[in-house]
């Protein structure tokens, strides 16, 4: 087996392991699946982001959230679709929507009027985005299993908290993200 061979034999490997049927994993804790999942899926919108394509983000991002959200629903033991976790997302949004639009009107913005910035700028913004979409959901997850219904104060709460963190990750990871997506 050649190199090449050999690595991407790996990666899928590991894609099998670390994302596709991490939810039967002994190894580790459901929390800390969820966290594994939450950071592999917000490095990758992350990346996607600093792509050259201005405004077309939320309609590549957005799967991309949903399905992490059908990984956090199946390690905390209620498997749902794309389109049930697509649902939930749009009501998580609903909440949070001015931000998550300031946002997506900002991205682009780097991407078009400010193209230079976007590297330093985009992967914390969207890594923190998609942190905090993974942790609201997450908590949605674990208090729907309990019978609770989240407020859209506890949402909005969890949201800035989350995001802030995820922020603070987003530009901790911003050279490994920028390297694994540009080669530099």
């Amino acid at each position: 087996m050649s190199e090449p061979q050999r690595l991407l034999a790996s990666l899928k490997e590991r894609l099998r392991r670390d994302v596709m049927e991490i939810e039967s994993r002994s190894d580790l804790t459901d929390d800390q699946k969820v966290n594994q999942i939450i950071i592999v899926f917000s490095s990758i919108c992350a990346g996607v982001a600093i792509q050259p394509i201005p405004f077309a983000d939320v309609f590549v991002l957005t799967p991309i959230q949903a399905y992490m959200g059908t990984r956090i629903s199946a390690i905390r033991g209620m498997p749902l679709s794309e389109k049930e976790v697509g649902d939930i997302l749009k009501e998580i949004a609903g909440v949070v929507g001015l931000g998550l639009l300031a946002q997506q009107l900002a991205i682009g913005a780097y991407k078009t009027v400010l193209p230079f910035l976007a590297g330093f700028t985009t992967i914390p913004l969207v890594f923190g985005m998609s942190f905090a979409i993974g942790r609201v959901m997450d908590a949605y997850f674990v208090n729907r299993a309990k019978g609770h219904r989240m407020t859209a104060e506890e949402i909005r709460k969890m949201w800035g908290q989350a995001h802030a963190e995820g922020k603070k990750k987003g530009k901790e990871k911003a050279k490994d993200i920028k390297r694994d997506q540009t080669g530099r």
